[in-house]
């Protein structure tokens, strides 16, 4: 049996298994071009419920993932955040990397990184991991710098193994971070 992490809860947020009511602002987000920037392409409705059923489906199976992100004081959905698999063929495959996705709404208010700080005390104080990675497009700055205060080193560059060879994002980084309680 799996330990189940279905509930987190920092100051501002809650982190949370899927609900139905997720998956209109879920699309709404996923086909905003300004939040897709960094990705190969937009989603659209029906793509973007397919990857709402695939997270919840290894949310259930493993007891941690990619969480809904609500704000606490509206109940608002906002993105989501969590651990997630690393692609094989990336710097760290077969390891687990802390990933989100916000609504431009909630951009520069800090929530990706209180909600990745949440989701780094899942992986190193609840599931023990020895390390964490995250990845992303090499020109997505503000994901980078989320990176950097979460204590994340800069590992390597490399093009992705899942993006098309003519997009605009295949040049990615790859940051790490080893677990501060693991011992030498």
């Amino acid at each position: 049996m799996h330990r189940r992490f279905d509930r987190i809860q920092t100051e501002r947020l809650i982190l949370r298994r899927w609900l139905p009511s997720d998956r209109a602002p879920f699309a709404v987000m996923n086909a905003d071009p300004e939040v897709m920037r960094y990705f190969p392409a937009k989603l659209d409705r029906e793509t973007s419920d397919v990857f709402a059923d695939r997270i919840d489906a290894r949310l259930e199976r493993q007891g941690f993932g990619l969480w809904a992100l609500e704000r606490r004081d509206t109940g608002e959905f906002i993105g989501f955040t969590g651990l997630n698999p690393m692609p094989d063929g990336s710097p760290g495959a077969g390891g687990q990397e802390v990933g989100w996705r916000l609504a431009a709404s909630s951009w520069h208010q800090g929530y990706a990184t209180e909600a990745a700080k949440a989701a780094l005390d899942v992986a190193f104080n609840g599931l023990h991991l020895p390390e964490i990675w995250s990845i992303t497009a090499v020109q997505n700055e503000p994901s980078r710098a989320v990176m950097r205060r979460l204590g994340m080193t800069e590992h390597s560059f490399f093009d992705h193994p899942t993006v098309p060879v003519t997009s605009h994002v295949l040049a990615h980084v790859a940051y790490w971070l080893p677990n501060p309680l693991a011992a030498d």
